[in-house]
């Protein structure tokens, strides 16, 4: 199945980039120990933290760039961050800001829980497998072993909480004027696999994990290799000892969003407009007035018919709001995690 095939070529990439890669040396480090119960819990709970925190901050921001990538283009509502938010506002109120943003806040906690965690032992695992060769019983981590981490651990969370996502999408995006109302989270799955069945469920879910290496793998890569670099060279005096500030840690999350999330936002564009695929009931934002919304056989048949109709500028839809809110919903969620982690005295150091 083409699913086994993404997983199967991304677990030889992050194992192609550990045999490859060169690094310095460092201290010897054995296998890393099994963590007690109390920690990973310490861990789950500053990951999910951070991700709700926020996604919680920027929840307009997020949801109008699903509006804007979801819109059928022959009834556009939506032409511009600052007219956008303006429209919600004068036709949904102040809930209408937030629509979606309990069901985001839902998924983005226990995916951003299992995303930083998976992240932490990712690169404890891969290290520690690439100093099993000979000649690499000195190794530490590089941006290339981070990137291979970060990648691993995007696909996890997001492939463990993919449903919820989908059906979050469509709660984002339904209006009073949407046929069957989705009531919540579970009224959705249920709506979802009596109409539409299990498949729908991960409807989009191929372009999503392509996305997860340059997003996810780059927002780590990034953010850590910025950390350790300021460290090391303490460049204007922005580091004192061997901590760094909030607020430079708060510009290493910002770097590290921008990069990830332009590369990577094509993807997430087709993987929103998959998703609303099937749809029924879906409202006049994704079918139009009169119109009928566009069908997708597959991820190349979306981005085939998106830039035929609308254009290749069609593959970047909804990029101004999202940068807006992305720079600082990542930042704010590294530096919650780091917070929270060191209240909660996380040690995610790799064990002796």
């Amino acid at each position: 199945m083409a699913s086994e095939d993404v997983v199967g070529k991304t677990s030889a990439t992050i194992a192609n980039i550990a045999e490859e890669a060169k690094i310095a040396a460092s201290e010897n480090v054995k296998a890393p120990s099994r963590q007690t119960l109390l920690g990973i819990s310490k861990s789950l709970v500053a990951g999910g933290v951070a991700g709700g925190v926020s996604r919680t901050a920027v929840a307009p921001l997020e949801r109008l760039k699903i509006l804007l990538q979801v819109q059928n283009p022959h009834a556009i509502k939506y032409s511009g961050t600052i007219q956008g938010l303006k429209y919600i506002w004068r036709t949904e109120g102040f809930r209408g800001m937030f629509k979606g943003n309990g069901t985001n806040c839902a998924r983005i906690v226990p995916n951003s829980a299992v995303k930083f965690f998976s992240y932490e032992e990712a690169s404890k695992g891969i290290l520690w497998l690439y100093r099993q060769q000979p000649g690499n019983e000195d190794a530490e981590l590089t941006p290339l072993l981070r990137l291979g981490a970060g990648a691993c651990a995007g696909i996890i969370a997001m492939s463990a909480t993919y449903p919820m996502d989908l059906v979050r999408g469509r709660i984002t995006v339904q209006t009073e004027k949407s046929g069957t109302q989705y009531r919540g989270i579970a009224h959705a799955l249920r709506t979802v696999l009596r109409e539409e069945g299990p498949r729908a469920l991960y409807k989009g879910w191929l372009p999503s994990v392509i996305g997860v290496v340059p997003y996810v793998g780059l927002n780590f890569a990034v953010y850590e290799s910025l950390k350790d670099w300021l460290i090391k060279s303490r460049p204007f005096g922005l580091v004192e000892d061997t901590e760094l500030s909030v607020i430079t840690k708060l510009a290493c999350g910002a770097a590290a969003g921008t990069v990830g999330q332009t590369v990577a936002y094509p993807l997430d564009v087709i993987r929103r407009r998959m998703q609303m695929v099937g749809w029924k009931h879906a409202g006049s934002v994704v079918k139009g007035d009169g119109k009928s919304a566009m069908e997708y056989n597959g991820m190349i048949d979306a981005f085939r018919k998106t830039v035929r109709h609308e254009g290749f500028g069609a593959l970047y839809k909804g990029l101004v709001p999202n940068s807006v809110k992305v720079v600082p919903s990542i930042a704010i969620a590294f530096v919650s995690y780091e917070v929270i982690k060191d209240i909660l005295k996380v040690d995610m150091r790799i064990s002796d």
